[in-house]
């Protein structure tokens, strides 16, 4: 029906013509109270928002010179987050001389990663950003 009927059936019922579809052709309209469909339409997202699942990255650092037991505590925690659902951000941090020593140490990230290969998948394999090497892990699906 034209624009101009469905106002005036919506003024004789004491209720407003809401556009529901604005970018359909032709737009579709509801002849509703429009304080109520605002407000159910707030509540809607919001129960949305509550069954969302924000996924946070937690971020694990490690240095060149890191013993075992070091990394198992590293590797636990780790763990922790990604059973939580999180992303584990792992950073190789290197400082003043380490840097020269790069190539004996790339190996940490790897097992750190195997260690971890029951739980987690490397989403980003590990990569050199200045003075640290960075790789994220996932939970495996």
């Amino acid at each position: 029906m034209s624009s101009k009927d469905a106002y005036k059936k919506a003024k004789e019922a004491g209720l407003d013509l809401v556009k529901i579809a604005a970018n359909a052709n032709p737009p579709v309209c509801k002849i509703v109270d429009a304080g109520k469909y605002r407000y159910e339409q707030a509540r809607r997202e919001k129960e949305a928002k509550k069954k969302q699942k924000v996924i946070e990255v937690k971020e694990v650092r490690l240095s060149p010179n890191i013993e075992e037991n070091d990394i198992n505590t590293k590797v636990n925690a780790a763990r922790k987050f990604i059973k939580n659902g999180d992303r584990v951000k792992v950073t190789l941090r290197y400082r003043g001389r380490e840097m020269a020593h790069m190539a004996t140490t790339k190996g940490i990230l790897d097992e750190f990663a195997e260690r971890l290969s029951d739980v987690a998948v490397v989403e980003k394999a590990p990569k050199l950003e200045g003075r640290s090497i960075q790789m994220f892990l996932t939970e495996k699906r």
